[in-house]
């Protein structure tokens, strides 16, 4: 049986009796599901904070090692986005549905009950917005950096499918392909349903408490469900049919309109005391950070760290997957380093300023202005964000907007996890039948309703922190991987033929002893037989025309230009790769001009995973640089050989003053 069709049955079959099993025992499963939590925090606890702190510790010393320089693609691999596309994409990475649901929920539960200070007081204000800070800061983004750059590193670099199996190839070697890999998939793909299905749970909450505070339907588990039902119909159709445009449309303009609310909230709001709030939480939050990441609460507050920090890491562990997946499709040709710093950052510093914002503006109406936010909160936690926009300006608009909102990033967010979950069962493709991609929208509904109706918050919370545990291990396992692996491209050197440049797909390969000798070598050579997506990342016809453009009009126009600089009396150097190409004019042995064409897939803006255009539908295109900093980029189908000769005389006739 194939591998596809064994974890597709498995993570079906299991996913499913979970459904069955909640909807017709919700009571037992209820206390099935406290037991579970309960076991695995007091046995566990321990293992989710020592892991979840060395997954940062882990990331943050490949930031500054010297592997920070090893680029995710092969050495002459241009970036697929420039810098302020990237940045755009990984803010767009941070927003969803958790954000809406706790961005005043949070403080203000840590502010009307907090672990160490006087509830409501200014000392409880900071702690509420440190431990905030704490929760949704870069423990997460190291967490998503785990397994985003463990793909990326695979799928790039060494040409293995785009699947959480592959991030085990230098412990296992070829028995990703059996049983054990399988098992890694399967577990990925059941931590992406319940991790996605808790957002959700939390998404038709905070949807339904919006409609019963704007007074157009009752907030009662039985419209939860209808609610969940019809949300999820909608993803199923843009899973299974041509909605798929409107959609990433619609993505879009929800991070328009989240940024439009937050910058709304900022300006309508206690401004001043936001932006000093914020300074200070960032500080005491840097403070704390050590502390915090290793704080097990074993003396006291075992049943608050089972709340939070707990049910945090395990969600964001059972969200890895899902986000890792997406920031690993828009990074192919980033170095490590640029690779860490941006994800752990850029998302961290937008997640601070929300949180700033929006539970700063509540506590300051609790504070300053004799609000009454922390009592409303604790009684009834979906409706934090409605209460405290009722007391701004726009009250009925803002409210209406946050609604459509939490609803429309439930669409996109099962409609990315349907595509995710199915790419990783499809073997690191995205091309998978659209029925399989609906099946899993809908069971990813279902999840979510049978846990709401089961436990309600604690049945999401429970969820998330058991479904966590074992793929907890696999990311430890991943950090060995990924470190063994790096070892190895500085202890021997590194292919330097490209997959396109080897054997036929299909071909059989007599592996010469240094091949056979050597993992990496022998990794390229599997990924030239095509097995997996990534591995054929060469394979597109975007690169392969690149490629094509580099070899059959660059160098040959390059190369007349060398023979005449020559004739001349100049000194002429041809740098040749793959994806690019270009020649240094040297004058006594110094540099006087240079002119280089790169190769460049050009891709767009995405949202979502969901977004993400294939590699196929990109143009291809040209990168002409010139010494002086001054560059263009041009299609191909404008570039020749008699205009890279003609551009070529001109520029460096403009350089010499001519």
């Amino acid at each position: 049986m194939p591998a596809s069709r064994i974890v597709f049955t498995v993570a079906a079959v299991v996913a499913t009796l979970f459904v069955l099993g909640t909807a017709f025992f919700p009571g037992r499963a209820a206390t099935l599901a406290g037991q579970l939590q309960d076991g695995i925090v007091s046995r566990f606890g321990w293992f989710y904070i020592l892991s979840v702190a060395l997954f940062l510790f882990f990331s943050l010393w490949l930031m500054l090692s010297r592997y920070g320089r090893i680029r995710l693609g092969d050495d002459e691999d241009e970036p697929d986005y420039g810098y302020l596309t990237w940045f755009a994409m990984l803010f767009a990475a941070g927003m969803g549905i958790g954000i809406l649901f706790y961005g005043v929920a949070e403080p203000m539960l840590h502010f009307g009950a907090p672990r160490f200070s006087e509830p409501g007081s200014i000392a409880a204000a900071k702690e509420a917005m440190e431990t905030t800070f704490f929760h949704w800061g870069l423990h997460a983004w190291a967490i998503y950096i785990v397994v985003g750059l463990s793909l990326a590193y695979f799928g790039y670099r060494h040409g293995l499918p785009l699947t959480v199996r592959s991030t085990l190839y230098p412990l296992l070697g070829e028995r990703i392909h059996g049983p054990l890999g399988h098992l890694v998939d399967v577990m990925a793909v059941l931590g992406t349903l319940f991790g996605i299905a808790t957002s959700l749970g939390f998404g038709v909450l905070q949807v339904g408490s919006g409609l019963a505070f704007l007074g157009w339907l009752p907030a009662t588990t039985t419209n939860h469900v209808l609610l969940i039902a019809a949300i999820t119909a909608i993803t199923m159709l843009s899973a299974a049919s041509g909605l798929d445009r409107g959609v990433r449309r619609l993505s879009e303009l929800n991070v328009l309109l989240a940024i439009a609310l937050v910058c709304f909230v900022f300006i309508v709001g206690p401004t001043v005391f936001l932006l000093s709030t914020f300074v200070e939480s960032v500080g005491l939050y840097l403070q704390e950070l050590v502390l915090n990441s290793f704080r097990t609460t074993a003396f006291r507050h075992a049943e608050w760290q089972k709340t939070w920090t707990m049910f945090y890491w395990g969600w964001w562990i059972s969200w890895a997957p899902f986000v890792g997946m997406f920031i690993a499709r828009i990074s192919r040709g980033r170095t490590i380093r640029e690779f860490i710093a941006g994800v752990m950052f850029v998302p961290t510093l937008f997640a601070f300023f929300w949180f700033a914002v929006l539970g700063n503006t509540a506590i300051h109406l609790d504070l300053f202005q004799g609000g009454r936010l922390a009592a409303a909160v604790a009684q009834d936690v979906p409706t934090a964000l409605f209460k405290m926009l009722e007391s701004l300006p726009l009250a009925q608009i803002t409210t209406v907007l946050a609604v459509a909102l939490v609803a429309t990033f439930f669409v996109t967010s099962a409609d990315s996890g349907a595509l995710v979950i199915d790419t990783i069962v499809n073997g690191g493709r995205s091309d998978g039948p659209a029925w399989r991609r609906a099946f899993w929208a809908v069971l990813t509904g279902a999840i979510a309703a049978v846990l709401l109706v089961a436990g309600g918050l604690q049945g999401l919370q429970s969820a998330a922190i058991a479904t966590a545990l074992p793929f907890a291990v696999i990311m430890l396992a991943m950090c060995a991987g990924l470190l063994k692996a790096l070892r190895a491209e500085r202890d021997s050197p590194r292919p330097a033929t490209l997959a396109e440049d080897l054997a036929p797909a299909g071909e059989a390969l007599n592996l010469p002893p240094h091949v056979e000798d050597d993992w990496r070598a022998r990794l390229r050579y599997v990924a030239a037989r095509g097995r997996g997506e990534a591995g054929r990342g060469m394979r597109h016809p975007a690169r392969l025309a690149l490629a094509a453009f580099i070899r059959e009009t660059v160098l040959p126009a390059l190369e007349e230009v060398a023979a005449e600089m020559r004739r001349n009396g100049r000194e002429i150097l041809i740098d040749r790769h793959p994806l690019h190409a270009g020649v240094t004019v040297m004058r006594d042995g110094r540099e006087e001009f240079f002119y280089v064409v790169k190769g460049r897939v050009s891709q767009r803006y995405a949202a979502t995973i969901a977004d993400l255009a294939p590699d196929e539908a990109a143009p291809a295109e040209a990168e002409i640089v010139v010494r002086g900093g001054h560059s263009r980029t041009l299609p191909l189908e404008t570039l020749d050989r008699s205009w890279l000769l003609e551009d070529f005389s001109g520029q460096y006739g403009r350089w010499m003053g001519w």
